[in-house]
């Protein structure tokens, strides 16, 4: 996706080899109870979100529960998130790219388990290069 405005992104994006994910669309007052598509290829995910390849078009806004599969992981990661945008991804297997945002961590009804940033955090520890980390880190530095 060529993105031209401005970046807005405050967390640094890496690839996990062999990540899925299994989403959920939230209806009126629940979500639906099976998931509408399984086994989307990861692109990539941060702190903040992720984004998938998918054979749907997703609204934009629309709220989704995410079970996302890891290698070497037991479990699937739990995520609540919200939609953030679509674009068609032509002339490939999968027809569209998902952008997502969690929702915030913390403990009240609609947020993410704090738990799971530090499932991410140790996540980005281990499939981020150590040189990426340390520029990501000094650009950020130069933003404040």
């Amino acid at each position: 996706m060529d993105y031209k405005g401005l970046e807005r992104r405050t967390c640094i994006r890496f690839e996990i080899p062999g990540a899925t994910v299994n989403y959920k669309k939230k209806k009126l007052i629940s979500y639906s109870r099976t998931y509408e598509e399984e086994f989307c290829p990861v692109m990539d995910i941060s702190r903040g979100g992720l984004r998938f390849l998918s054979q749907q078009k997703i609204k934009i806004n629309q709220e989704l529960i995410l079970a996302i599969s890891i290698p070497g992981e037991r479990a699937p990661l739990l995520m609540k998130g919200k939609v953030r945008w679509s674009s068609p991804n032509p002339g490939k297997s999968y027809r569209y790219q998902i952008g997502v945002q969690f929702h915030p961590y913390g403990e009240k009804k609609n947020h993410n388990y704090p738990g799971n940033l530090v499932k991410i955090i140790a996540l980005e520890q281990k499939f981020v290069p150590e040189e990426e980390l340390e520029k990501f880190k000094e650009q950020e530095e130069k933003k404040q």
